[in-house]
């Protein structure tokens, strides 16, 4: 049996206290970091491998279905106004598509087609690096596209929260973070949903520092899309400058971003 759908450490839920529920809950969450741990490595070779593809011109990839995808779509989405990169260079795809971010769509996962025929929608080539993502380790949709970007030469990554998992044996770089059991039996949108969707936020920050748009600790290109970026953006260059707070805002609204202002300035 999988380990993502053993049964649960805890039993008589439904008899247990709001305050019991949330204590064994939280027990159970503090063990993913600890099992991510235990991968860093195996996440390192990933985003090494990664950036290289990224760094000459290539896209990066998640395919997963139900909570996999939508995790990976959340990611993706916040590439662009984060770090002020094209949209199109972090990319999501999801088992169903736009529907299925907020409504399951019935046997979406089940296609092992689908994948493959999703991924060329977005002319998938050599140049790219596809993330295939699934807590089981097995669902179809993205098995299968997992196998035709081997069979076409395309890099693969694979994220799975069991050991020696089927996308994990297929891809040239596997992360197979193992959580245990879910509180509630086979749940996978909380232990295994908490690992992937930290993976991604390392996946995703690193490759985006190491391409450049960190300085510092600062988001540097991050879009001004509302008044507390722009704010954020203001005190950004005024610790970088020494320039007051009017004249930090009129040179970011001027040049649009932190890195362009600063380098305006000539004081970065």
């Amino acid at each position: 049996m999988l380990t993502t759908e053993s049964e649960s450490n805890h039993d008589n839920l439904d008899q247990k206290s709001t305050l019991e529920l949330l204590q064994g809950m939280n027990r159970e969450d503090q063990t993913v970091p600890q099992s991510i741990a235990q991968e860093l490595e195996s996440i390192r070779a990933l985003i090494d491998a990664a950036y290289v593809k990224m760094l000459n011109g290539g896209r990066l990839f998640y395919l997963g279905s139900g909570t996999s995808g939508r995790l990976g779509i959340v990611d993706a989405s916040e590439c662009p106004p984060t770090y002020g990169v094209p949209q199109g260079l972090v990319v999501g795809i999801i088992a169903g598509g736009d529907t299925a971010i907020r409504k399951a769509v019935e046997n979406a996962e089940d296609d092992p087609l689908q994948g493959w025929y999703d991924l060329q929608e977005h002319s998938i080539s050599k140049r790219d690096f596809v993330i295939g993502i699934s807590a089981s380790g097995g669902a179809p949709y993205v098995l299968g596209a997992l196998e035709n970007c081997k069979t076409n030469g395309i890099t693969c990554g694979a994220i799975a929260c069991n050991t020696q998992s089927k996308i994990g044996e297929i891809a040239d770089y596997a992360i197979d973070v193992v959580v245990g059991p879910e509180y509630v039996t086979g749940s996978t949108r909380m232990k295994s949903g908490t690992a992937q969707k930290l993976i991604l936020n390392m996946i995703s920050t690193s490759l985006m520092i190491k391409l450049g748009h960190v300085q510092g600790n600062s988001m540097v290109d991050m879009q001004l899309s509302n008044k507390k970026l722009i704010m954020r953006g203001t005190r950004m260059i005024m610790e970088q400058t020494g320039l007051d707070e009017y004249t930090a805002k009129d040179l970011l609204l001027k040049h649009g971003s932190v890195r362009k202002a600063v380098e305006a300035t000539g004081r970065w």
